[in-house]
């Protein structure tokens, strides 16, 4: 979608133009379906946290202001999706306290990834927040040191250091694992 159409879009479902608001949504929930889950939301709860994404952007549409609007739906997607994260922690706090047994992890499982896919997809999900969340913006979704600032509310020059260190440690873990990293 170019910028024009975009803010053509945009303007329009300011506007209360239901059919603008859902050309929005048809031309980035694949986009904030993906960076979910590469962040780690998992396969069962992609369609919640999506949606809850989409409600953000209708509520406070009219708070968004010049900057690029795909930044502006990630920081929504990263935020929407650190709040499932907090509640998740805490059920399965609650969840131990109760049953003393370990809840499993379903994505890798249900989802139909190839073996590479997975080794790295399962890698980076091990990652701390502040390299896995950058590697995934920069590598998988084409932003750059500057947009990752903005959507993560961080300095450019924190965002370049734990992009080095995030690959390094990635670079690390694989061939920890046996794998090759040929980055």
């Amino acid at each position: 979608m170019t910028e024009t159409q975009e803010k053509r879009l945009i303007r329009q479902a300011l506007e209360g133009n239901e059919l603008a608001f859902r050309e929005l949504i048809e031309a980035y929930y694949k986009t904030v379906e993906r960076f979910a889950r590469q962040i780690g939301v998992q396969e069962n709860d992609l369609a919640d946290v999506t949606q809850d994404v989409f409600i953000k952007v209708y509520r406070f549409l009219n708070k968004y202001s010049r900057g690029k609007f795909t930044t502006w739906l990630y920081s929504i997607t990263l935020n929407v999706s650190k709040d499932l994260f907090k509640k998740q922690k805490r059920e399965l706090e609650k969840h131990k306290k109760l049953t003393h047994e370990p809840l499993t992890e379903s994505y890798l499982e249900n989802h139909s990834l190839t073996e590479d896919e997975r080794i790295l997809h399962s890698t980076i999900l091990q990652m701390e927040d502040k390299y896995r969340i950058p590697i995934v913006l920069f590598y998988f979704h084409d932003q750059s040191i500057t947009e990752i600032a903005a959507i993560t509310k961080t300095k450019e020059a924190t965002i370049k250091t734990h992009l080095k260190r995030g690959k390094e440690r990635l670079k690390n873990a694989l061939k920890e694992g046996g794998f090759i990293y040929e980055g």
